[in-house]
Order: structure tokens, then C-alpha cells, then sequence
């Protein structure tokens, strides 16, 4: 309906056989306000809050919407429009021989009503009257508007007559496509800028768990796609976004309510005009909800009328519109009463709001009378807040920017670009020609370079606004910051932390997670089916640390080091062998000390006493060899007790072998020479002569010599060595000796069960024969208990772990050394010592000679 509209009224322009004047297609609102001028520009402000459209049945012509909610702060930026334009007129430097006239419609920050604003603009009657519609238009350029869909509105409608427009308040960055509004200026930074600037300000102050409210139109859409896309690859997630409804709706209103109200999220970003946040703001104030931190778009960042209505609104802060100085706004300002503009009702307005009261020469009013004189006093901050102007400055910008491209077109030299042949003439300039020089203007004012890149955006600048409460009640917007688009990068945000209050006027940040931070020792560990930032922290894996916080993952410590306790630190492993201070180790030394003076002591009887019958008859000089292997026996465990070192590995595998070798070999002599002499006492045996002394210190010598020379193969090709073992036990180092070859550790233990073996074998056979000491069964038992401990030994020492493996081969060797001083000299002491009466020849012998 509106472009066809807009075909019509084109038709009836090009009609210029029928009609020499332009008419008018409809009825529409007079301007607020108007001047003449040689160039008129046109000025769309949002002079009410909103409007109230009224019924459609599409039987009738609609009435006209009615516009309500007063806004003396968008009355004051048109009233800098009209100030610029002044000041203009009156310049001898800028656009000299030439006038501006304006036109100023109300936009009532509706997008119908904006469009309906621009169509006004476009068909005054009076600029139609003047004008032929073949010639160039005096309209060439409109300051407006507020809200980024009133924008797009009115720029799309603009965009068939080439018309360009500066907006003063529209951020959308939908507004810098130049495919779709190529016409489009604007002296306020794009949203690009603006969610680059409170993403950077999420991230300072720690806030990773947001809510967001947008208003329902291009603005509020805009602006949450730019957020989600700035924070899609930091720790901030959205707990919830809602959306305020174009048309209010309690029932609507009511449900993001309880949102905000269950959410676990305390700051909530706003990207609202002033005009819908207000009674959105005033439900929210019902309800009694508390403990929100806000953060502000620019759209309402400066907004008085909120900061005098809604007092829990401090602490408040956000990003506004880079502030510059109107000089002479103020004492402008105050010209403006309802004497002067008898006959403006939007003056009239303006003295209702603020003093809530009507001029005595106007009737059918709710405000009580007054005289219309009232002097305008500081607290009426959203007119007269001359100190601080943002938007009123970007308004006063926009329009000194239209002059100096004009002034630029005017001044051109004939034959340069845009025009090739000609430049401008007063009487037939076209738009896109001012368009031209718009693209290229550049000038400064109030200390502020102002020019556009070619997507028509200015310079991205902000001044951090922070809401405090002064001691006598009033709202101060209070800079606290900058953010400089201009900046390197990570360096545009400049806050200075100790000028900001927060919530309910405290020094101290607000907190807003979804979950607690992880310490150090922990890590980050996702909820099913929950954003990002909400998480649970597990402790690191032994082994890992995490030494930050919040880590995603747990460091592995390297080879030689372990997690300490914490998980926050990677300390030396403790390095583990069974040392002479372990109660395992003392308990061993005492056992294998204890063993080898029981055989010394052993020993020395069996010299005193070695020309009694027992000690002769069991052949005294292998039971010495015997006692002092087994000596050696208990000695050599010593050796697998303490630090493993190169010389210890070798010496405690090699020696242990030998003595037992020499032990066993000592038996092995003793029981031939047992079973030979009861077998020497048959008929023409002579078998005792191949075993005497010297021949069983052959055998004795033989059996220990192959022992040695496997030893020496052993120590030659692969000999033991210590070894760090850290894949048993992770948190510890085994301090072991490695055998080096395994074939030549079990080649040691076989050749000794052999010769163990071999020994019980003769033993057993020689078990019955006749004596009251027949020490073939003693040698026998000591057999049996030697090769069961050894037996039991190989599955144990390959099962055990660390240190428990050295333990084992201990035990072993003390078991067994134990068996065999218990099995074959312990009965002898016995009757050495206490039964003396039986170590006699005839005793010994009695059963013989039976």
C-alpha cells in the first residue's frame, strides 16, 4: 500500500501536461515547526512516546492516530535543529548567499507515524505551490530519526526521490547496507560498535551469565544478533532473551517478569527505546523485583524521564553517544513559552510536563491554568539538560553537516564531479547531488572531526554513563568511561573502576554466574543440556593439575612428577625401595642378623665340641662348609636391603647364588657320603673310597665352580641394574634392581632347585636306614622345607609389587636358610648341649649293630 502510494503521487508529478503544480495525495499533520529558506530540510522527531492507532475495519477511512506521552527530550533536539538552522543563516562563512528552511514533523517514535511524517514532509502544500514538479525539488535533505525502524521507514520511503538522510539517534547496524539504503547517514555510531563496547564491558567486570530484553523492533533484533555474534566465542551466555511487545500487554509483560524473576542471572542488557522500556519499567516496579544490575543500550542510557520516575534504576550503566557542546543551547531554550507559541499546542505540552499546568489562554485541558511566564528551573533535566548534549548535539551535527556539503556543492568548480558539465544552481539542485558532497564532507565542530565512511557511518566513539544518586535525591549521569572505536584493538575500553556505583548505590561489582568459578586443582565439566556457563568443577585426575582458574582441562604431569594434593601443583615422585629405616626392612635385617649369629653361634659349638661322637661321625668338615655358607646365607639378604645401586644389583643376585650353590653343594657331599657309608657295609662294596675328603671337596667345588661361571655369564652379557619403575604405581618411583637377563635369573634359581632337588632325591632314599641319629631324614626334611619355600617363592616374586618383590626374594632366602640350620643342626645341639648322655659312640651306633 505505501509504494503504491508513493506511485501514484509520482504520476501525478510527471503529469505535468494536466497540472503545472504538485497536490497533495492526502490529508497530514501540519509542522511542528517551519521556516523558509532558498533549501529547506526536513527534521522528523519522536515529540511523543507513542501513539494509539486506531480501528481498521477496511470499510472506511481510518481516523487519524492519536499521539500520547509528551517527550520534552526529543523536543528539545528539534529545538536544536531550529537553533543550527539560525545559526547558519546568520554565518558569513558558511553558505553566505543562502537560507535554510526547515520543516519539523512528530514521528511519535512510531514507525507508521514516521512514515506518515515523511510523507507530510514530502507534500507540504506550501513547498508544493512553489515548486514545478519537473525541475529539482527544494526538499534535499531530512534530519531524522530516533528510533532505528522509524528509520528504516522513512529512509526506504526517501529512497525513490534520492533524498538523503541523516539520522542523529538510529544505531541498527541493519542501516549500514548500502544496498538497501544508500541514502542513509547517520552521526551516531553503528550497533556493531555499540555490542563490541558491552561485550568488552561483560568481560571486565566478570558478568558471564546475562539476561537480555529487547524491544519487538529492528533495533532490539539488530542489536541481540550483534551480541550473540560478539560473544559467541567468550564465557558469556545468555541466561534468557525476551522481547517487549510493539503493542503493551499486561499478560505479556507480566510472563518476562517472572523470567527475570526466576532466572539466577542479576544483570540484564537493555536495547529499548525510551518509549516502550518506560511502562515496561513501570509493571516491573509493581512487581517488586530486586537485585538487578542494568546495563543500558544508548537508547535510553540518557533518558531523564526514566531517572526521575523509577529510582531503583540506580547504579545503572551503559554506553552513550560520544557528548559535545551546542553553545548558546540554553539561553535558546529558555525563548521557548507558551506566550511566544500562543498557538503551537506542543509548547503548550511542554509547560504541562513540566509544570503541570496549562497556559490560562488555552481551554479543554486536564492541568489546572497558569499564566504561561514560569521560569524554567535546573530540575527539569529532559529539557534543560544543556551540560552533557548527546543526541541534541548529534541533531545540531547533522544539520551543520547538510550546510558544509552544500556549501561544498556551491562552491564546486564547473566540469568536476558529480555534475561533468555544470555545478548546482540554486534553482535546480537534485538530492543525489547533495548526496555527493555528504559522502566527502569533512569538518570539525565543538573540537570534533565529523566526516562518514562509505557505508554513511561516523567514527565509532561512547562515553561510559554510570546512574549514581546524589545526597539530595537527584539522578546524575556521570561519565566513568570511554569506549574509542579508534583504539587498537582490546584497548578501547578505558573504565575507571573507582568512580563507579552499582546497585543500590554499593562500591562493591555485582556478581552474575551461573555457576561458581573452579579453583585451582579442579576443572570444568559442562551440564547436560546447559549453556556454556553454567558448569560443575571436578577435581583433577591424579597425576593432572590444574594451576588457573576455571580450567577446561587438567595438565598431565611428566614422567618423574605426580600431582600433589591440591591438584594445583607437579611435585617429584616419591622414589620407593625397601630402605633400612622401613619397619619391613629393619624387620628383615634383624631376622637375617638374628639367622647368621644363630649359625655362628652354631658354629663355635660345633668346634668346642668337634671331637664328641656326633660331631665326627656327621662328618665335621662339610658341617663347617655347611654352617659357613649358611652364614653367608643370612648375610648376603643384607645386601638386598637399602638403595639399589649398579655394584648392589650385581652383587646381591650373584651372591646369594653362590653361598647357596655352596650350601647346597655342602648337603648334596654330605648326604653321598651318608648314603655311602651305610652302603659300604655290604659285601664287597668299596664306594667309600671314591668319597673321601678329597673327593667331596671336588664335588663340593664342582657343583659351586658351574654356578659361578652362569654368574659370570650373567654379569657379562646382561647383568642386573637398578631400575625406576613409574608404570606400577603412578604416583610413585620402585627403585628395584632389574635382573638384566631373565633367562640367566632363572638359570640361577634351576641350577639351585637342581642341586636341591638332587640332594632330596638321596636323602629320601637313604631316610631308613638303621641309626639313632640318621641324618639322611633331617637332610630330607631340610630338603622338602628348601624346596617348597623356593616353589612358593617363583609365583610370588612375579606377582609382587615394588618393593614387595626384593621382600619376597628376602624371605626366600631366609626361609630356607632357616629350614635348613633348624633341619640339620638344631637336633645336634640339642643332644650336644642337653642330652650329653647319648653322644657316644654306642649310642650313635647301637642300632647298627642290631
Amino acid at each position: 500500500m505505501i509504494y503504491l502510494f508513493l506511485l501514484v503521487f509520482l504520476l501525478s508529478c510527471t503529469a505535468v501536461q494536466f497540472s503545472a503544480k504538485c497536490s497533495s495525495q492526502g490529508d497530514f499533520d501540519e509542522p511542528v515547526f517551519m521556516a523558509d529558506g532558498d533549501i529547506t530540510i526536513g527534521g522528523i522527531f519522536p515529540l511523543h512516546y507513542r501513539v494509539e492507532l486506531p480501528a481498521a475495519d477496511y470499510t472506511s477511512k481510518p481516523l487519524t492516530a492519536h499521539c500520547q506521552g509528551f517527550d520534552s527530550r526529543a523536543f528539545r533536539w528539534a529545538l536544536a535543529m531550529r537553533l543550527a538552522v539560525d545559526e547558519i543563516n546568520n554565518s558569513v562563512d558558511l553558505l553566505p548567499h543562502h537560507t535554510l528552511g526547515y520543516r519539523i514533523f512528530d514521528s511519535c517514535a512510531t514507525p507508521v507515524t514516521a512514515q506518515r511524517a515523511v510523507l507530510a514532509v514530502l507534500n507540504d502544500q506550501n513547498l508544493a505551490q512553489n515548486s514545478p514538479c519537473s525541475g529539482g525539488g527544494p526538499l534535499l535533505a531530512i534530519v531524522g530519526e530516533s528510533g532505528s525502524s522509524q528509520s528504516i521507514v522513512v529512509s526506504r520511503t526517501l529512497q525513490p526521490f534520492r533524498i538523503p538522510m541523516i539520522s542523529y539517534f538510529s544505531t541498527c547496524s541493519c542501516l549500514s547496507d548500502r544496498k538497501q539504503f544508500p541514502t542513509f547517514f547517520r552521526v551516531v555510531p553503528s550497533d556493531d560498535y555499540q555490542v563490541k563496547a558491552i561485550t568488552q564491558l561483560l568481560k571486565k567486570f566478570g558478568w558471564t551469565w546475562i539476561g537480555v530484553v529487547t524491544e519487538d523492533h529492528d533495533y532490539g533484533r539488530f542489536a541481540l544478533q550483534g551480541l550473540r555474534r560478539e560473544i559467541e566465542n567468550t564465557d558469556i551466555c545468555l541466561a534468557y532473551h525476551e522481547m517487549i511487545p510493539k503493542d503493551f500487554k499486561q499478560d505479556r509483560v507480566l510472563e518476562i517478569l517472572n523470567v527475570m524473576k526466576r532466572s539466577t542471572a542479576k544483570v540484564v542488557v537493555v536495547f529499548s527505546g525510551e518509549g516502550e522500556f518506560y511502562p515496561f519499567l513501570k509493571e516491573f516496579m509493581a512487581q517488586n523485583i530486586t537485585g538487578i544490575q542494568w546495563v543500558a543500550s544508548e537508547a535510553w542510557v540518557t533518558a531523564s524521564i526514566l531517572a526521575e520516575t523509577y529510582p531503583f534504576l540506580t547504579g545503572t550503566i551503559g554506553f552513550a553517544i560520544h557528548q559535545g557542546y551546542v553553545p548558546e543551547l540554553k539561553e535558546y531554550l529558555m525563548t521557548v513559552n507558551p506566550e511566544r507559541y500562543s498557538s503551537n499546542p506542543l509548547v503548550q505540552e511542554l509547560w504541562g510536563a513540566l509544570y503541570g499546568c496549562s497556559p490560562s489562554s488555552i481551554g479543554g485541558t486536564e492541568w489546572p491554568p497558569c499564566t504561561g511566564q514560569e521560569t524554567l528551573r535546573k530540575q527539569h533535566a529532559a529539557y534543560m539538560n544543556t551540560s552533557s548534549t548527546r543526541v541534541t548535539y548529534n541533531v545540531y551535527k547533522a544539520v551543520y553537516a547538510i550546510a558544509h556539503a552544500l556549501h561544498s556543492l556551491y562552491q564546486c568548480v564547473p566540469g568536476s564531479e558529480p555534475f561533468n558539465s555544470s555545478c548546482g544552481d540554486i534553482n535546480d539542485i537534485y538530492p543525489w547531488q547533495l548526496q555527493h558532497y555528504l559522502q566527502e564532507v569533512s569538518f570539525f565542530i565543538s573540537g570534533e572531526h565529523v566526516n562518514f565512511d562509505t557505508r554513511g557511518d561516523s567514527i565509532p566513539s561512547y562515553d561510559l554513563i554510570n546512574w549514581q544518586r546524589q545526597k539530595n535525591g537527584d539522578m546524575e549521569f556521570i561519565k566513568v568511561g570511554l569506549y574509542d572505536g579508534a583504539r587498537d584493538s582490546g584497548k578501547e575500553l578505558v573504565i575507571q573502576d573507582q568512580e563507579v556505583m552499582w546497585l543500590g548505590n554499593q562500591s562493591k561489582v555485582p556478581i552474575s554466574i551461573c555457576s561458581d568459578s573452579c579453583p585451582p586443582g579442579f576443572r570444568k565439566t559442562v551440564r547436560n543440556g546447559k549453556p556454556l556457563c553454567c558448569f560443575d568443577c571436578v577435581p583433577c585426575d591424579s597425576g593432572k593439575i590444574s594451576n588457573q582458574t576455571d580450567s577446561i582441562d587438567c595438565m598431565a604431569c611428566s614422567g618423574e612428577y605426580w600431582s600433589d594434593v591440591t591438584g594445583t601443583t607437579c611435585i617429584p615422585k616419591v622414589v620407593e625401595f625397601l630402605s633400612h629405616r622401613d619397619t619391613m626392612g629393619v624387620v628383615l635385617m634383624v631376622i637375617a642378623i638374628v639367622g647368621s649369629c644363630l649359625t655362628t653361634a652354631v658354629l663355635a659349638i660345633f668346634l668346642h665340641h668337634r671331637g664328641t661322637p656326633i660331631v665326627r661321625i656327621n662328618n665335621s668338615e662339610l658341617s663347617f662348609f655347611i654352617l659357613l655358607s649358611l652364614t653367608l646365607c643370612f648375610l648376603c639378604a643384607l645386601i638386598f636391603i637399602g638403595e639399589p645401586t649398579s655394584w648392589s644389583c650385581m652383587l646381591r643376585h650373584t651372591a646369594f647364588s653362590i653361598t647357596f650353590s655352596l650350601c647346597i653343594s655342602c648337603i648334596l657331599g654330605k648326604t653321598l657320603v651318608v648314603l655311602a657309608a651305610f652302603t659300604a657295609t655290604q659285601p664287597g662294596n668299596n664306594v667309600m673310597k671314591w668319597l673321601g675328603p678329597v673327593q667331596q671337596r671336588i664335588i663340593i667345588f664342582s657343583c659351586t665352580l658351574v654356578q659361578l661361571l652362569i654368574c659370570t655369564a650373567w654379569l657379562i652379557s646382561s647383568p642386573p641394574f637398578p631400575y625406576r619403575n613409574t608404570q606400577y604405581q603412578h604416583s610413585k618411583i620402585i627403585l628395584d634392581c632389574s635382573v638384566g637377563s631373565d633367562l640367566a635369573f632363572w638359570c640361577v634359581l634351576g641350577y639351585i632347585g637342581l642341586l636341591a632337588g638332587l640332594c632330596f632325591v638321596l636323602a629320601f632314599l637313604a631316610r631308613k636306614l638303621p641309626g639313632n641319629f640318621n641324618e639322611a631324614k633331617y637332610i630330607t626334611f631340610s630338603m622338602l622345607i628348601f624346596c617348597a619355600v623356593w616353589l612358593a617363592f617363583v609365583p610370588a616374586y612375579v606377582s609382587s609389587p615394588g618393593k614387595f618383590t626384593t621382600t619376597v626374594e628376602i624371605f626366600a632366602i631366609l626361609a630356607s636358610s632357616f629350614g635348613l640350620l633348624v633341619c640339620l643342626f638344631v637336633p645336634k645341639c640339642y643332644i650336644i648341649l642337653l642330652k650329653p648322655e647319648k653322644n657316644t659312640k654306642q649310642h650313635l651306633i647301637g642300632k647298627m649293630t642290631k
